[in-house]
Formats: C-alpha cells, sequence, structure tokens
C-alpha cells in the first residue's frame, strides 16, 4: 500500500500544531486523510473474524500531549514503571522523572498521534460486561480480554499497512501492543521529525521540566522518539 500523493510535511502537521491534515470519523476522533480508507478495510474484515475493531485513541493535538505531560510532572496523573507500578515521582530527579514519564507517555511536539498515522485500538466486544478498558499490557497477553485482537493484528496489520512501533521494549517506550501506526504515511514523517524541528517546538512552550528535557533532548530523541520497530509487509 502507497501513497501517491504529495503529503503536507511541515512543523505544524509534524508536532501536532494543526488539524488541516485530517479527517474526522466522528466527535472524538481523527485521522490523517490517507489513513481513512486502509482503517475501515481492517474493521471490516476484523469483523468477519469476529473482532468490532474500535478506536481508543487517533489524532492528538499539541496542546492535549502538553496537559498530559505538565499534569503527570506535577503528579496530578499517575506515572508507571515498566511492571505497571505506580511511581512515587517525588522520590525522582528531574532527569529520571522525564524518562519515568516518557516510557508511556510521549513528549508534547513528539507524539505520533499528532500525525494522525497512529492509532491505538481495541475490541469492545472482548471486553466482559461492566468490564473498561486501561489500556495496559497485560490485557493484550496471555488471558488478557484483548489477547485474541493482539493476535489477529500481529497476523494482520500488515497487509493494510500498518505496524506496531512499541512491539517490543528497546529500553525506550514501553511496549504497546494496542499501538498501531499507518507505515507509508508514518514513516515519511517519521523521516521529517528531526531533532531541530522538536527543540525548536519545545523552546516555545511552556512545559513542565524544560530546561532539564531541552538539556537532555539529543538522548531522548535516540532513546524514546526514533527507537522504534520497522513495518513489516502482511
Amino acid at each position: 500500500m502507497q501513497i501517491t500523493s504529495p503529503l503536507t510535511i511541515d512543523a505544524e502537521v509534524l508536532t501536532g500544531h494543526t488539524e488541516k491534515h485530517l479527517i474526522s470519523l466522528s466527535s472524538q476522533h481523527k485521522l490523517h486523510t490517507t489513513v481513512t480508507s486502509a482503517w475501515q478495510k481492517m474493521q471490516q474484515d476484523a469483523q468477519s473474524d469476529g473482532l468490532s475493531l474500535a478506536l481508543a485513541s487517533s489524532f492528538r493535538s499539541f496542546e492535549r500531549q502538553l496537559s498530559i505531560w505538565n499534569r503527570k510532572f506535577t503528579g496530578q496523573l499517575p506515572v508507571f514503571d515498566i511492571n505497571e507500578q505506580v511511581v512515587d515521582i517525588t522520590q525522582l530527579s528531574e532527569s529520571n522523572k522525564v524518562k519515568a514519564i516518557m516510557l508511556f507517555s510521549a513528549l508534547p511536539g513528539a507524539s505520533r498521534h499528532h500525525w494522525g498515522t497512529d492509532i491505538d485500538v481495541y475490541a469492545p466486544n472482548l471486553l466482559k460486561e461492566g468490564q473498561e478498558l486501561q489500556l495496559q499490557v497485560w490485557e493484550y497477553q496471555d488471558q488478557g480480554p484483548m489477547a485474541k485482537l493482539s493476535t489477529w493484528l500481529q497476523l494482520n496489520a500488515g497487509r493494510y499497512g500498518f505496524f506496531r512501533p512499541y512491539d517490543t521494549y528497546r529500553d525506550g517506550v514501553s511496549i504497546e501492543p494496542w499501538h498501531i501506526s499507518f507505515a507509508p504515511t508514518a514513516n515519511q514523517y517519521q523521516k521529517s521529525f528531526t531533532l531541530d524541528v522538536l527543540e525548536q517546538t519545545l523552546n516555545n512552550t511552556d512545559i513542565e521540566g524544560k530546561k532539564t528535557i531541552l538539556r537532555m533532548l539529543p538522548e531522548l530523541y535516540k532513546q524514546y522518539i526514533i527507537n522504534i520497530g520497522a513495518f513489516e509487509h502482511g
């Protein structure tokens, strides 16, 4: 699956400051214009296999990502370790706090969700009555409620151009079995998303831990932003 028309690639799109590249699927969800047909086709085929594929998260704006980051940094939202246990961030240095947050949450401006190419997916029909999705790794593994979906994505997502950038833990972002990315578009954005683009964005941002983040930025870029899995054709 290839994108034949030229993409809009600029700092606003790359860092979540615009929605000009998106299509609204509902009041809650927006996708990149190049992603919609592949997503809907995958939904239809998953339904044939008994899975009601749905979006837990799609496009996320810079402002929303900034709100998540600042609330985690100040302790208003929980921060989890690799075993999904809550971390006492008051006991961490600023640099360790930044890394603790980035295990599960991207820096504002650096989230792949800004592009509209990356989505978090689940199958509501696999949840028991009254059960709510937590988007935690155990739900997609072994005997978790989303295990069947996880296996289906592993076998089929590549047929529609999707891959899992966080398919395994690489000493950066935690494994995220729910997160899939539309490779034909996302890979082009990834190539354009340079350290300079991110640094300029954060320099103009009121973000908690700003001085520490900017000092660590080259390291964070390598460890958490470009340290991802590769697309394998289905």
